[in-house]
């Protein structure tokens, strides 16, 4: 799958989101770009110096959000989907655990894969991984609800 030359789920439905982790108008953002691939939903990423918890090895904060705002995503697009919607509702995340398996390198690209596992009219349940040097480094599973007319990201995208 070639990525470099497509628009991602963010710069379609969300052009103008400044989310730290995944916000395309976030200039100093770390602009996570998820494609959609068969039922699962990939995206690539490369650490910049700054990302390091210690030399070569990335921060857990940054590993957290890597998967949070990948993960939302997956849940945003499935939900459209399911729904039958033209663009996706706006997901906030109500929880999500990460586990760190072990020391995430730096030195290469890293690569997030994630997949709806159960879902409702309202929410979905994402479980995701962090790959980086071709192992499984950090894993997460949470829930991303579509937010209602009423709450702060109501109509963020």
């Amino acid at each position: 799958m070639t990525m470099e030359n497509e628009r991602s789920l963010q710069e379609i439905y969300a052009p103008d989101s400044i989310c730290f982790g995944c916000g395309p108008a976030n200039e100093k953002g770390l602009h996570i770009r998820s494609f959609v691939d068969g039922d699962e939903f990939v995206a690539e990423w490369l650490a910049e110096p700054h990302h390091q918890a210690f030399p070569g090895i990335l921060n857990g904060g940054i590993i957290g959000a890597l998967l949070d705002c990948h993960s939302n995503w997956a849940a945003a697009y499935h939900l459209m989907k399911k729904r039958g919607d033209t663009k996706t509702p706006c997901t906030v995340t109500a929880d999500f655990h990460v586990q760190l398996l072990r020391p995430t390198p730096v030195d290469g690209p890293i690569t997030l894969k994630a997949r709806v596992v159960a879902s409702s009219d309202d929410r979905a349940t994402v479980e995701a991984e962090l790959i980086a040097g071709d192992k499984v480094c950090d894993t997460c599973r949470g829930t991303f609800v579509a937010v209602k007319e009423g709450h702060p990201a109501y109509h963020r995208w």
